[in-house]
């Protein structure tokens, strides 16, 4: 063997131990590119199961404080059929939740007949008729009514609008059911307007165009193609409306008036269940009778808040299904 194929040989076998060492170097980044995506999906998994583990610690916190009020104190018929909530009454102890159940409701029915219309018109403005820099514009305000903190409505509620139905209905007090219902038309109109606008948007081209192909004007477009075929999104958008007038707190409790009756006119004064929560609970001995029934009441308010999310979830799921069908 001369000296030439030695050195072949050794060149021949240099080129197999780098090309060993590519190999290598190769599947060791490959596994480290698993190992990170491994990683990842972990890190994503713990962030999706922690959110329903916070919801269900939750729930389980609520109910193991009303616990005791629900297995002793309390009774369906007066919860739901007397208006008397007295807890602290000298003579008898009611639990009547009839007034703040009738309350929220007439609260809520003003500010979704308020908010409904303004939030439809708005989502139809921006999706059909406003030019696209507008668009943007015209978003990133309304949105921003969704950056306000709940107290400060509460201020514009009394200083501004209270005495603004005082002095259009000459009533003697403008906080009732007409100023909390119009402060949670303001709160709720960016959520209504945001969902409503993708529901709008996200109508088939073809719907609509084959509306202008039959001669329909624009409005007819709007009136017989979009609205009927965003129908589940618009849907989903109000009862997401609900359920932020539902839930809110501050500004409810400054507006309202924060009288426990029965109301028959919008003018009136009434009080919620998140409004009692929030102005009750300090003063509650904490594991009192008091105290537990005010977590019945969360638990009530948790239920609704629930229901109400799961329902608008599964209508745009089945929008989201419909669409990519």
């Amino acid at each position: 063997m001369n000296l030439t194929d030695v050195t072949q040989k050794r060149g021949a076998i240099s080129d197999m131990e780098k090309s060993k060492n590519n190999v290598k170097e190769i599947l060791r980044k490959k596994r480290n590119v698993i190992s990170s995506e491994k990683m990842i999906e972990t890190f994503i998994f713990l962030c999706g199961i922690s959110s329903i583990l916070f919801i269900f610690s939750i729930f389980v916190f609520i109910f193991k404080e009303a616990y005791p009020f629900l297995s002793t104190r309390f009774e369906l018929k007066e919860f739901f059929l007397s208006p008397q909530w007295m807890p602290n009454g000298e003579a008898k102890v009611e639990y009547g939740g009839m007034a703040l159940l009738m309350g929220t409701v007439a609260v809520t029915f003003v500010s979704i007949c308020l908010s409904v219309p303004l939030g439809m018109g708005a989502a139809i403005f921006i999706s059909e008729f406003c030019p696209p820099r507008l668009r943007e514009i015209t978003k990133i305000i309304i949105e921003s009514l969704a950056a306000i903190p709940s107290v400060v409505w509460g201020f514009i509620a009394i200083t501004m609008i209270n005495p603004l139905l005082i002095a259009v209905f000459n009533i003697p007090v403008g906080l009732n059911v007409l100023n909390a219902g119009i402060i949670l038309a303001f709160m709720s109109i960016p959520v209504i307007v945001s969902l409503s606008e993708d529901a709008f948007r996200s109508v088939p081209t073809s719907f609509i165009e084959a509306g202008y192909a039959m001669g329909a004007t624009r409005f007819e477009v709007i009136r017989r193609v979009i609205i009927p075929a965003a129908k589940k999104g618009l849907i989903a958008a109000i009862l997401l409306g609900v359920g932020r007038a539902v839930g809110e707190t501050m500004a409810v409790l400054m507006a309202s008036g924060h009288s426990i009756r029965i109301v028959s006119s919008v003018m009136e004064p009434t009080r919620t269940l998140t409004a009692t929560i929030a102005a009750e609970l300090g003063e509650s001995p904490k594991g009192g009778e008091h105290y537990q029934a005010l977590f019945t009441i969360g638990l009530a308010l948790f239920t609704i808040s629930f229901i109400i999310n799961f329902l608008a979830s599964r209508l745009i799921g089945k929008k989201r299904r419909g669409k990519k069908g």
